[in-house]
């Protein structure tokens, strides 16, 4: 491929990036930007010009899936030599194994699974399983923290582990010497024992230097500390260095990632030249000024990515009255979207936890829509699930005399964490103790303590349901059910389905329509994030979902859900404030006439954009007060009354004339968040005009 042929079809951003000659090069990318297609690009076109050896090229990536679609791409410009792509893991590893085999003697053995050994030190407890401490020692790990440092560390971070952070470092310090003791090194030592011998064999690192000359690194702004002093042992003292990131798009600092590498890269490298791409090739402009409003928040407007596809439908938020509504809400809106030319498979429904899969695999399969599970095991793969499922298939008893004593099981696991469970929120349950009421607490939705609750509730209700088609089931005819029932929703590899993937899991991929389940304070926010980075990056995570969508976007929320025997009242995410806010200014340009030749079109128009348009059904002297009602409060907040509520929404108000505010957010331009904030004052001036003209 010549150079003038690769270069064409991109744009001026597009182009700069891929031809800057900037050693170092930061190259921040927006979501749906065209990020790998530069990336490659870039690659592509030193290789062409003859200003990188495509054999001395790295790029380095998170997933082998991403690995294995950078080489694809390459491929496909016929370079001489297909550059080298792996995850950071691969890499240092396939360097380890170089190295451990020129030194002689017997390389460690790789631990692929450290539950072999953390399920051994945790003994019989049941209050963390070896996923949970898996999880703060890679944590710790990704950040260089050594086990006598994470008490401190884990404290200063927030961290709740349930095992308490003391406990959890004397683990980690009891897991780093049964691995020395065996020889065994796991994937996260990989990382740290490449970068030491760089560091101190000058012989290794002028080989691996002169290997690698060229680095690349894609979503730069999930690095963690560890990786960072690698990829800084990699480059040494050249500059070939180009990393491609979005800060918007940074939400695994959870995890150990340091977003601060990417958005501080010009400082720790101030030859750098940093190039943003402010196109977007995958949403409508509606969806793109929706994504925008999550991340302003309170404060300013920052300024969306510039859309490149032609006007799509308003995004809507809808508001049910249960959980279990909203998830048969969203299947009878996956089948409405199905039309012609659309498949199953353009649609994606996407929650904030792992939790809340069940109810809406249970809406799918019973309305037989086909789906499949991203990054998430199926329920019934879960651990939990399997365990309580194993004990079942050897029971014979009738189903209804067992599902009593399930529930009593529930109640007896309650008892022996000391802690009766006065309701199980959605992240765990909350405590009372005695008759004094506590305050809620409120672990990860992923702790032992949550999941045993959730599938031993789940595993209860699912029971239910086959007694409702079978009353005559038999316990071991439970498990057979759930994996039969199950296994139809998730389809195989490949077919025609539904997408169902955690906010988290759905990162890099895109639907035309995607459905977002769950948008509720306690979820999104997530219960934990209390520090004001926390709650940035929950932020920024309903961010990354809302740009998963290309046309269609549908965001929903439950007005009460139900755990264990008791239902919760539940309030629209906080998020969604600035959200509906943007919403109703879509909504207002919506309503307004395009400009038309004729008379009536424009005077419309002209009348519309004059705040005095008094659509038919309205009570004027109503609209009329509730023009006052939002100068007043737009005044007060220093907005545009638009902002407030659009003249549609007034319209609307002015014409149903409800007298509950729960009516509201069904009218046209209000919408739950707006029925929640202005409700009672909007009920209050229709019952004042009410009561006014009875008189």
């Amino acid at each position: 491929m010549d150079v003038e042929r690769l270069l064409a079809g991109l744009d001026a951003h597009q182009r700069l990036a891929v031809t800057s000659e900037a050693r170092p090069l930061c190259i921040l990318a927006g979501a749906g930007s065209g990020k790998t297609r530069v990336l490659t690009h870039r690659i592509a076109y030193r290789a062409l010009t003859g200003d990188a050896d495509p054999r001395r090229v790295l790029a380095l990536t998170f997933t082998r899936k991403a690995a294995a679609e950078l080489t694809s791409r390459l491929r496909t410009f016929g370079l001489r030599d297909v550059p080298a792509a792996g995850t950071f893991h691969a890499t240092a590893y396939a360097q380890l194994r170089g190295r451990w085999a020129g030194l002689g003697g017997q390389a460690p053995t790789l631990l692929d699974r450290k539950g072999r050994i953390l399920g051994r030190l945790l003994g019989s407890s049941r209050q963390a399983t070896p996923a949970d401490l898996a999880a703060e020692i890679e944590w710790a790990k990704a950040r260089l923290i050594r086990p006598e440092d994470y008490p401190v560390a884990a404290r200063r971070a927030d961290r709740t582990p349930p095992l308490g952070v003391d406990r959890i470092a004397t683990l980690y310090d009891r897991y780093e010497q049964e691995k020395r003791k065996r020889r065994l090194v796991d994937f996260d030592d990989l990382l740290a024992l490449c970068a030491h011998a760089i560091e101190t064999d000058p012989a290794f690192a002028a080989a691996q230097r002169w290997q690698f000359r060229h680095l690349y690194v894609d979503e730069y702004q999930d690095v963690n500390p560890l990786q960072e002093r690698l990829l800084r042992t990699w480059l040494g003292d050249g500059d070939d260095l180009c990393v491609v990131g979005d800060p918007n798009q940074a939400i695994y600092r959870w995890n150990g990632a340091d977003a601060s590498f990417l958005t501080q890269f010009h400082r720790r490298h101030p030859t750098a030249e940093v190039v943003q791409l402010v196109d977007s090739y995958r949403s409508t402009p509606q969806i793109l000024q929706t994504a925008a409003s999550v991340l302003a928040g309170t404060g300013g407007r920052p300024r969306p990515l510039r859309a490149n596809r032609p006007d799509g439908p308003v995004p809507e938020v809808i508001g049910y009255r249960s959980a279990e509504d909203e998830a048969n809400g969203i299947a009878r809106a996956l089948r409405e979207s199905r039309g012609p030319g659309v498949s199953w498979s353009a649609q994606a429904v996407l929650v904030r936890t792992n939790a809340q899969m069940a109810l809406i695999e249970s809406a799918l399969r019973l309305a037989r829509i086909p789906y499949r599970l991203r990054g998430s095991r199926g329920f019934i793969d879960e651990p939990e699930v399997r365990e309580l499922l194993s004990g079942l298939e050897r029971l014979r008893e009738p189903l209804a005399t067992t599902l009593p004593d399930l529930e009593s099981g529930l109640a007896r696991r309650q008892a022996e964490l000391g802690m009766p469970v006065h309701a199980v929120g959605p992240d765990g349950p909350e405590w009372r103790r005695g008759d004094a009421p506590a305050p809620a607490v409120e672990p990860d939705p992923d702790s032992a303590v949550a999941r045993r609750l959730a599938a031993h509730e789940a595993v209860i209700r699912l029971g239910r349901e086959l007694l409702a088609m079978d009353p005559a089931a038999r316990t071991d005819h439970l498990p057979r059910w759930l994996k039969a029932s199950v296994r139809d929703g998730d389809v195989a590899r490949g077919g025609d389905a539904v997408s169902i993937s955690t906010f988290h899991a759905a990162k890099g991929l895109e639907w035309p329509i995607v459905h977002l389940a769950g948008v509720e304070d306690g979820y999104v926010p997530i219960n934990q994030a209390r520090e004001t980075e926390a709650i940035e990056e929950e932020r920024r995570l309903l961010y990354v979902a809302v740009t998963r969508a290309e046309r269609v976007l549908r965001i929903s929320w439950a007005q009460s859900r139900t755990f264990g025997e008791r239902t919760v009242e539940r309030r629209p995410s906080p998020f969604l404030r600035s959200v509906e806010t943007t919403l109703g200014d879509l909504d207002e340009r919506a309503a307004r006439p395009v400009a038309a030749s004729d008379h009536l079109a424009t005077s419309r128009a002209a009348l519309a954009a004059s705040g005095t348009e008094v659509l038919p059904g309205a009570d004027p002297a109503v609209l009329a007060a509730l023009r006052a009602w939002r100068a007043e409060v737009a005044r007060r907040a220093k907005v545009s009354p638009g902002v407030v509520l659009s003249d549609r929404a007034l319209t609307a108000v002015a014409s149903a004339r409800p007298t509950d505010p729960g009516a509201l957010s069904d009218l046209p331009g209000i919408g739950p968040v707006r029925a929640d904030t202005y409700g009672a004052q909007l009920v209050a001036l229709v019952r004042e005009h009410a009561a006014g003209a009875n008189r």
